[in-house]
């Protein structure tokens, strides 16, 4: 049996097994799972699986097990429960059940159910549907975004004279024509996931994502905002506008489907829907969202402009404690505005100073706890993964369960976030977001990264470790 087979049998067995499942899902380092009834979840079990760096409880049960693994994990679990990612997990009842013991389960299953909701604010659903609609296209955010940030590097090598030749500019032409293939189109893939996310049809969901890119309006015959009169801009709104509108389509479709007849249903179901909510979205919805996101990025730029350096001391300090709780997912929908608007996102560089906070945290603790084989051992897994910008494994295998390191961590990315640098997509932080910098500014980028890193090195050198840590110790031992 494969590591990752292992890690996928035993993570089943500790939430309940098929039967306490509804969905199953991964991001970069987190297999994500929709739970039944989590008084059935083994979370010490959990946490003691080897291969395991920590566990997160949300709406979502999240299992993290480090980027590369996850993708194996999560497809293992996939073929032992018969159910493709993503997709609700069918349960059949067992048919040797007894009436009395049905009733019991059921009577369980409800008041189990009943805690949870009771548990889960309307802040928290909102960021699980943020996050479902998102993570499943994490994967080709990094793919196509590393794609263009070497289509950028070609263009100025091509500019500069460094290269030069048909066969260089075609190249350059085919990596711009692949990131578009999803930067240009988002808006379709984040109406597809919306509705899967709300319980509507995806094909129409996509349709009315695609609505947004007023796909045959010219400037010489433009449609205009009925508020103010101006011509509507191709995707005014953005992503943010299209989740609004196919929530709105969810409940369209739904009402419709209980009231038209089964016989003409597939027909005029969808048609209405789409007639409605193409109008709404085109004519309402575009507009207000259009005010609503300018205000918003307008917002964070000011924060960014006039708090300068402080501002950005606090955003890259206290970015990892987000991570932690896994509300960092919010953020995506105004990573891709400014990215339409200003042709670049300024927070996710200074976000991304978080991360090397940690490289740097944990660079002193190979120093401070060399004698310490136990967490020597844990660095040497994490360590890679967090330099090229995947810092979870660092969060949940080493600085959060020692401590004052995840506090002195927190302090190197503050440090590295006082400069203003741009990236032209979303992806890892760390050294892979350096070919996304926008307009040359990888050596601003460069010396942020080198900050953070002194920074977390330093606090954790002189204040993040104890006696305790620093202490020799056996791989065998309990840090």
């Amino acid at each position: 049996m494969s590591k990752e087979k292992k890690i996928a049998q035993e993570i089943l067995n500790n939430v309940g097994g098929k039967a306490n499942l509804e969905r199953v899902i991964h991001c970069m380092t987190r297999v994500r799972m929709d739970i039944i009834d989590y008084s059935k979840v083994n979370l010490e079990g959990l946490k003691a699986i080897d291969g395991v760096m920590g566990v997160v409880e949300d709406e979502t049960l999240q299992v993290i097990v480090g980027p590369g693994t996850v993708n194996k994990v999560a497809h293992e679990m996939s073929e032992m429960i018969g159910t493709p990612l993503g997709e609700k997990i069918v349960h059949h009842e067992p048919s040797h059940q007894t009436d009395k013991e049905h009733v019991e389960s059921e009577a369980q299953l409800f008041k189990s159910q009943m805690k949870e909701k009771q548990k889960k604010s309307k802040w928290k659903k909102v960021l699980r549907v943020i996050a479902n609609i998102f993570v499943p296209l994490i994967p080709a955010f990094v793919g196509a975004g590393l794609i263009g940030g070497i289509a950028a590097v070609l263009t100025n090598l091509l500019s500069a004279g460094y290269i030069e030749g048909a066969m260089w500019k075609q190249l350059t032409l085919v990596f711009d024509i692949i990131k578009s293939g999803l930067l240009a189109y988002l808006v379709i893939y984040v109406g597809i996931n919306a509705a899967r996310e709300f319980g509507a049809t995806p094909g129409l969901g996509g349709v009315i994502g695609g609505t947004t890119m007023l796909t045959g309006m010219t400037p010489e015959q433009p449609l205009h905002n009925i508020f103010n009169g101006e011509a509507l801009a191709p995707g005014q709104g953005g992503v943010i506008g299209v989740i609004f509108a196919v929530w709105l389509l969810s409940i369209v479709e739904k009402r419709l489907h209980k009231i038209i007849p089964n016989a003409v249903d597939i027909i005029v179901t969808p048609t209405i829907t789409l007639l409605i909510m193409g109008l709404a979205t085109i004519f309402l919805i575009m507009p207000i969202a259009g005010v609503i996101s300018e205000g918003l990025l307008g917002i964070i730029n000011w924060v960014l402009d006039i708090g300068g350096a402080f501002s950005g001391f606090i955003l890259g300090a206290t970015f990892l404690p987000l991570v932690m709780f896994g509300l960092h997912q919010v953020l995506t929908p105004i990573h891709i505005e400014m990215i339409n608007q200003d042709h670049a996102t300024f927070l996710l560089p200074i976000l991304a100073m978080a991360g090397a906070g940690q490289v740097g945290a944990a660079l002193a603790l190979w120093v401070r706890c060399r004698k310490n084989k136990k967490i020597i051992r844990l660095l040497k897994g994490a360590l890679p993964a967090g330099i090229l910008g995947i810092g979870e494994p660092l969060i949940y295998g080493v600085t959060l369960p020692l401590g004052r390191p995840f506090i002195t961590a927190c302090i190197g990315g503050g440090i590295g976030g006082i400069g203003h640098i741009g990236a032209v997509a979303i992806g890892p932080s760390g050294l892979s977001l350096i070919p996304l910098i926008y307009d040359n500014m990888y050596l601003g980028y460069i010396a942020g990264i080198l900050a953070a890193y002194a920074g977390g090195f330093i606090a954790t050198y002189f204040f993040g470790t104890t006696k305790e840590m620093t202490a020799p110790q056996d791989v065998e031992e309990e840090v």
